[in-house]
């Protein structure tokens, strides 16, 4: 008899401890949630980005700029001796190929003197000019600079270390400051034939179209040299992640709920000029934030709170964690409205105190028996 008193006892107090386990519910983080008003939306400016799984570039970082194919750089000049009595095209002038530009007077003796028409040598842009109206001129001397710029080189100075995982057939992806951070791709024609002895470098000269002649000769640009590529990786746009190295974080649009947001921990893997590799954290198909994700992290909570939005969402009420609420919960919330919460004893708690009389009594009644047993009359 004892045996089973034991037995029951045990068997009971598993009992306790597995409804103590099945009574929680896993509920989404509180602190994870963020709700803005239409309005902050607005202000912010939120973009969003769709995950999914992307071809991911492994890249190699390079500065350098831009400058004129030496082929496509020509030079007006005057075959005889005489005066400028014309110029038709100054510095920052688009000329056509065949077009006069400026007109020589002839010192041979004539009346009038000769006057003999220089025209451009070919398409392209007025770079420099050396020539002022009336001015004498020799054939030795340049008149005009014109540059095709409709192409032109990019140099990126590249490490030396780094030379040997590019070749010939590279590409890049180039940032221009001067065009707003606008990116334009190239390809790697051949290095320099000299490296530079003070910066450790080899110039990479890679060919850009510039068909609209928004780049100029000189200019500044940023390389993402592509050395090899991964397919089928899920990453992320840089400016959707944030917190610290070891704190990484993306926002997430709410599947439910308008004008929300969840903070998901990631982890980070490789990342390029453009993309972070996400290892953990997100789904595909998952709607993160890019532009707006930074005012996202330092964002008071002036929306709603996650209870209030649960709640329009899934058409039923939810405890202030955001758990779904059980039967004997939403009952004790009816008498609450009623006005009889003072009266109203929790399921949980009620349980837990009638196992515990319960235990207790089999406790009591167990030592009786024993102290007879050991003691009869």
């Amino acid at each position: 008899m004892k045996k089973s008193h034991s037995t029951f006892v045990a068997a009971l107090f598993f009992c306790c401890l597995t409804h103590s386990g099945s009574a929680e519910e896993v509920a989404p983080d509180p602190t994870s949630f963020i709700s803005l008003k239409p309005e902050g939306i607005k202000n912010i400016g939120i973009e969003y980005a769709v995950v999914e799984p992307k071809d991911f570039e492994n890249t190699i970082f390079a500065i350098g700029h831009i400058r004129e194919i030496p082929r496509n750089h020509s030079v007006l000049s005057s075959r005889i001796s005489g005066r400028i009595i014309a110029v038709n095209a100054f510095e920052g002038d688009t000329v056509k190929k065949g077009e006069v530009l400026v007109k020589v007077e002839s010192r041979q003796p004539g009346s009038p003197p000769p006057v003999i028409e220089l025209k451009a040598p070919r398409d392209g842009l007025v770079v420099a000019s050396h020539i002022r109206l009336g001015e004498p001129v020799e054939p030795d001397k340049e008149l005009l600079d014109i540059m095709d710029l409709r192409d032109v080189w990019a140099t990126a100075q590249v490490p030396e270390d780094a030379i040997s995982q590019i070749k010939p057939g590279t590409k890049a992806h180039i940032r221009i400051p001067a065009l707003g951070g606008e990116i334009i791709d190239g390809t790697l024609l051949r290095f320099d034939p000299k490296a530079s002895k003070e910066g450790g470098t080899i110039g990479a000269i890679f060919k850009v179209s510039n068909a609209q002649l928004r780049l100029r000769p000189g200019t500044r640009a940023e390389f993402s040299i592509v050395t090899s590529s991964r397919q089928n990786v899920m990453a992320v746009p840089r400016e959707a992640l944030q917190g610290d190295a070891a704190n990484r974080v993306v926002y997430v649009k709410h599947i439910d709920i308008k004008n929300a947001f969840t903070r998901l921990p990631v982890q980070t893997g490789e990342k390029n000029d453009r993309y972070v590799e996400i290892v953990a954290g997100i789904f595909e198909g998952d709607e993160v934030v890019t532009h707006g994700s930074y005012a996202l992290s330092f964002s008071s909570d002036s929306g709603i709170s996650l209870k209030e939005a649960l709640d329009a969402a899934h058409g039923h009420e939810h405890n202030e964690d955001g758990s779904k609420m059980s039967d004997a919960e939403l009952s004790a919330r009816e008498l609450e409205k009623e006005g009889h919460q003072n009266n109203s004893i929790n399921p949980t708690t009620l349980f837990f105190a009638l196992s515990t009389g319960i235990l207790l009594l089999l406790l009591i009644f167990s030592g009786i028996k024993n102290s007879r047993t050991k003691n009869p009359a």
